[in-house]
């Protein structure tokens, strides 16, 4: 899994979770990378600010400075937030196919429909069943409005 930090042409910062750099340039060039805030699918990839921890050597290979790259991680209400956003995100992105779901991801996994991005019910067993098959499914938590205060 590949995390990209993206901006669209509203300057509106978000990430975007993808299988791989291809699938990243699929999706954008099918139109399906939209930013969560203004749904403009003007999007491009900016470099990340997250640095990882550890010691900084310099450039000539003499000793290490001592310095050490941090990230500040969200916490509790900007975690909630971010998740609602993601989950918005996915919501507004596809298709709600409910009880259906199942089959239909079946269907395009074997080219009996166009494939397209869809959401519905399913249990777990269900979509182990998907995984043994080859067909990628993640499963979401439903999130209720009163915990996330």
């Amino acid at each position: 899994m590949i995390i990209y930090d993206l901006c669209c042409e509203n300057d509106h910062r978000f990430e975007g979770w993808f299988r791989s750099a291809d699938d990243f340039a699929a999706q954008l060039e099918r139109h399906f990378v939209c930013c969560p805030q203004c749904d403009s699918h003007q999007v491009r990839r900016v470099p990340s600010a997250v640095a990882i921890g550890g010691t900084l050597a310099p450039a000539s290979g003499g000793p290490t400075t001592g310095q050490s790259g941090t990230a500040m991680m969200p916490a509790g209400k900007q975690v909630m937030a971010l998740y609602r956003q993601l989950i918005k995100a996915v919501v507004e992105s596809c298709e709600d196919v409910g009880p259906a779901f199942v089959e239909e991801a079946r269907k395009m996994h074997y080219n009996e429909v166009p494939e397209r991005p869809i959401r519905g019910e399913a249990s777990e067993e269900e979509c182990e069943a998907l995984r043994d098959e080859g067909i990628e499914v993640i499963r979401l938590p439903s999130v209720k409005d009163e915990g996330l205060n």
